[in-house]
């Protein structure tokens, strides 16, 4: 007798969490342990039940996926999850693949797409939905080539500075972080908008976001 594939879904939309539990409960190979609507539910259920996968919204209540999958990290949990979205942008999607998300699935797929990328992480394999990999994988490339071409322009501290101003970060906050002065803040500054040819901060935004590299 073949052993169920062991699931606990999560996702805040009572509709979505039936429609998922009555299409894995039709299916002989799974088993369906608990249904949860947000964060803290699931982390509990996958701590209770150790499941072989949790599905998991990406955008619930209190915790949202993200949140969920940085704990699990954290704890070294061995569920492997999949992660259920209504959209996702390619900065999620690569930070879900650090923390060792195993599958993105869209909202709008068919069903038995779903079911098919839980047999396949529960074999060990990656599922990304192939629109959000190209876009993750179109972001990376370009964070890359905007890292290399910006490390020829200015120095390590300078980077760092540019990027926690284009974050919106003020002076005296980098300079807190950085344990320099305020005023040590405002010359570099000064040195990466003469460096990079940019008049103001707004523009540095800009260009930080153009790079990748915010």
């Amino acid at each position: 007798m073949t052993v169920p594939i062991t699931v606990v879904i999560a996702d805040d939309h009572p509709l979505m969490r039936k429609a998922l539990g009555d299409l894995l409960g039709s299916e002989r190979d799974f088993t369906v342990l608990a249904q949860c609507q947000n964060g803290d539910e699931a982390l509990t259920a996958v701590r209770t039940h150790t499941p072989d996968i949790l599905v998991l919204d990406l955008r619930m209540p209190k915790k949202d996926g993200i949140s969920v999958l940085k704990e699990m990290k954290q704890e070294a949990l061995q569920t492997r999850v999949v992660l259920l979205a209504a959209a996702v942008e390619s900065d999620e999607v690569l930070e879900a693949s650090r923390l060792g998300v195993r599958g993105v699935v869209l909202k709008e797929m068919a069903p038995r797409l779903l079911v098919q990328c839980l047999r396949k992480v529960h074999a060990g394999d990656l599922w990304l939905e192939r629109h959000s990999a190209a876009m993750a994988l179109e972001t990376l490339l370009r964070r890359e080539a905007g890292a290399r071409e910006i490390s020829k322009l200015l120095t390590p501290r300078e980077i760092e500075i540019a990027r926690m101003a284009a974050l919106g970060q003020r002076s005296k906050a980098i300079g807190d972080r950085m344990f320099i002065s305020e005023g040590t803040v405002k010359t570099h500054l000064h040195n990466i908008y003469e460096k990079l040819h940019l008049q103001n901060r707004a523009e540095l935004v800009l260009y930080c976001k153009e790079k990748g590299i915010v």
